[in-house]
């Protein structure tokens, strides 16, 4: 399948997951949902390699890593984005998901010492203003109700998202230490997912949580729509876009799904963003395709310059 292709459909899969969310919410708790969402997706991925006669077994020095990966991707990550749609509209963390080409720097200069470039600065202040507008209101809001007595779920929900995109962040980290011990792709998400699966349930059981079947079609079907394509077949056409065109490229994607979400919370969840709201969400999403296209410049201008004569002579 070509490269173009594996892109729409990663978007077009990831742009509608945050709405499909939305389905699992209400009867179920947010971790058991996402027990069964990866479980199955765990399931299926193991099928299709054994199917493929592939050896499902792997060394502890590759299970570590996807242990670890499990735990922030599939694990911590999404704990917190099912329990944030709780609170907050899809459209909303799905924004805050873009922000994650910002977190990608910081991580690398806390973990690495890798410098930040100036033109990733200047993006990330246009977003933390474009952040600010866009939920100026409803934080005001929750902080009012806070001062008179309320829960103030609001920023409950805000910072559940945010912990998620660090999260996720991490797990993208990890993914190249994967694929050091694996070349398989279909292989590592199925043992990475499984991880995942195996510490929310414990987390779930050590909690209490009710791990009831709802009766409501809409949740079967959204189960099955995040788990064969949003888990199964986006994050296999998101990982082979990273082996074929980099990290630079494929992270567009994160540009892409926010547009699209926002335009399914305005049909299916009756969203109706303020003027100020559009502003930042705006803002937010031009900030981040300005780090990627700066970014992606600097890559290209490093890459002619290894080319030359002269570099090739150092």
């Amino acid at each position: 399948m070509s490269s173009p292709l594996l892109f729409i459909i990663a978007c077009l899969i990831w742009g509608s997951t945050f709405w499909a969310i939305t389905l699992q919410l209400g009867d179920v708790a947010p971790a058991v949902s996402v027990v069964y969402r990866f479980g199955l997706a765990s399931a299926t991925l193991f099928a299709w390699c054994a199917l493929r006669g592939d050896r499902l077994r792997l060394p502890w020095r590759a299970q570590k890593w996807m242990l670890l990966q499990g735990l922030a991707s599939f694990a911590l990550s999404y704990v917190c984005t099912y329990s944030s749609e709780q609170y907050l509209v899809s459209a909303l963390v799905s924004v805050l998901f873009a922000l994650m080409v910002f977190w990608t720097p910081l991580l690398n200069r806390i973990a690495f010492g890798t410098p930040i470039t100036w033109s990733t600065c200047c993006a990330a202040f246009v977003a933390i203003c474009g952040i600010v507008l866009l939920f100026y209101q409803s934080i005001g809001a929750a902080l009012h109700d806070i001062l008179g007595g309320g829960n103030g779920h609001f920023l409950l929900g805000f910072m559940l998202a945010l912990v998620a995109t660090v999260s996720s962040t991490a797990g993208n980290a990890l993914v190249m230490k994967v694929r050091e011990q694996s070349g398989n792709v279909m292989l590592t998400m199925a043992w990475t997912m499984l991880w995942g699966t195996l510490m929310v349930a414990a987390w779930a059981i050590a909690t209490g949580q009710s791990w009831q079947l709802p009766a409501r079609a809409s949740y079967w079907m959204g189960l099955l729509y995040l788990a064969l394509f949003g888990s199964v077949i986006a994050f296999s056409a998101y990982f082979t876009l990273i082996a074929r065109i980099g990290t630079q490229k494929t992270v567009y994607i994160g540009v892409v799904t926010p547009v699209i979400s926002v335009l399914l919370s305005v049909q299916f969840e009756h969203y109706r963003p303020a003027p100020i709201e559009w502003v930042g969400m705006v803002l937010c999403l031009s900030s981040v395709a300005w780090a990627l296209t700066s970014g992606a410049r600097k890559t290209a201008a490093v890459s002619s310059l290894s080319t030359t004569p002269s570099a090739k002579a150092t």
